[in-house]
């Protein structure tokens, strides 16, 4: 089994989608540290005076709040300002209706927490696609793991009967990679195509949201979420 480690991302990049699709068990992380650069509630947009971050508001932010605690500010109209910046992004492309019935149907849910509205926007395009089919998905509050760091990531993922970890490129930084293989666990670092794709406003960019891969190729948009992994040994030592 498959395991996939991840805080929940405000309608996240292609790359993201494509963790979600080689994944046959998703681990929300969502109890750990809220941080100001985090994706969880914020993404790029790329439009025609260039890329522009779309960001959900929050309120009463103290240092520690983890994620799942973090509140959505009420003192703006965001959702409104969204999708007038969505629809100036999407402008002229195939399935711009498709995409913003996804973000429409999304908003429309009540959500007082950052966390949960990050979470059902990654499903829902995720869901878009079919990736979600056979997956399991969970919430680490679930699971009763404690510790910090590379401990605990090996922990919930031998907690689930994993025995393959799929990460993003950060984690090179801290996981023990070792203790991993000691449990029988095999690290793999995603390999990143990073597809080109029909794109508007000048030179394509991999990295906004996959709605813009939504409202450019619609369904055909999967034959571009195709990225595989590299152990561990390969992504670090390349040579």
């Amino acid at each position: 089994m498959k395991v996939l480690i991840t805080q929940s991302m405000l309608f996240p990049w292609v790359g993201m989608l494509e963790q979600i699709r080689l994944a046959d068990i998703i681990v929300h992380y969502d109890d750990v540290q809220f941080s100001k650069g985090s994706f969880t509630n914020r993404v790029q947009i790329k439009t025609s005076n260039g890329v522009h971050w779309m960001t959900i508001p929050v309120q009463g932010l103290k240092l520690g709040t983890p994620i799942d605690q973090v509140k959505i500010s009420t003192s703006s109209n965001w959702r409104s300002s969204h999708l007038s910046l969505l629809k100036q992004s999407f402008k002229g492309t195939p399935f711009k209706s498709d995409a913003l019935e996804i973000v429409e149907k999304v908003y429309r849910s009540e959500h007082i927490c950052v966390s949960t509205l990050a979470r059902e926007s990654m499903l829902s395009v995720a869901d878009y696609y079919g990736l979600l089919e056979n997956k399991l998905i969970l919430d680490i509050r679930s699971l009763g793991v404690d510790g910090s760091s590379s401990s605990r990531v090996l922990e919930i993922v031998k907690r689930v009967g994993g025995k393959v970890y799929i990460t993003g490129h950060g984690a090179r930084n801290y996981l023990d990679h070792k203790a991993f293989e000691d449990s029988g666990i095999s690290v793999e670092y995603m390999n990143y195509k990073l597809n080109h794709y029909l794109q508007p406003w000048g030179e394509f960019t991999p990295y906004v949201s996959s709605l813009d891969l939504v409202a450019n190729m619609g369904k055909d948009g999967i034959d571009k979420i195709s990225s595989d992994t590299l152990p561990w040994h390969k992504f670090v030592n390349p040579n």
